[in-house]
């Protein structure tokens, strides 16, 4: 749910993420997400209408139908496994990230990068809209 934060019932609960760096990104990746990118997550068996139904979207507060945060969270996920570890997802060993605002299906997303190898911090914002929407990132990568 909004704005309730924690870690899902389970473990200790994480310290608050530090906010990035005052500095201009040290690079980028831009991913542009398909119109009916949260459509495909119907197949998987998630059927929150605020996905698919314009109804159900705005009587939930959006605009229009939002992209899951799973996917958000996998195109980012991608663009840094793209950028430092050439494509190779058993590299990582540790992702943390805010959500911090709803991507709509179609929008690309450009994830910055702070750092170049071992430990990055990241941001992620919606190009066409220039929010942030997932906030104060890092991930490990092993050697």
């Amino acid at each position: 749910m909004r704005g309730d934060g924690g870690c899902g019932g389970f473990g200790e609960v994480p310290e608050p993420a530090q906010p990035l760096p005052e500095s201009a990104p040290s690079s980028a990746c831009e991913i542009a997400t398909l119109a009916q990118s949260a459509l495909i997550y119907r197949l998987s068996g998630d059927y929150n209408p605020i996905h698919a139904d314009p109804s159900a979207a705005t009587k939930a507060g959006f605009e229009a139908p939002i992209l899951h945060g799973l996917c958000t969270l996998g195109v980012a996920t991608r663009a840094l496994l793209t950028t430092f570890a050439n494509g190779a997802p058993e590299r990582l060993k540790s992702l943390s990230v805010r959500f911090s605002r709803p991507v709509f299906p179609g929008e690309t997303i450009k994830t910055e990068f702070f750092g170049t190898s071992g430990e990055v911090r990241f941001r992620s914002r919606v190009v066409e809209r220039d929010l942030i929407v997932l906030d104060r990132g890092s991930v490990v990568f092993a050697g």
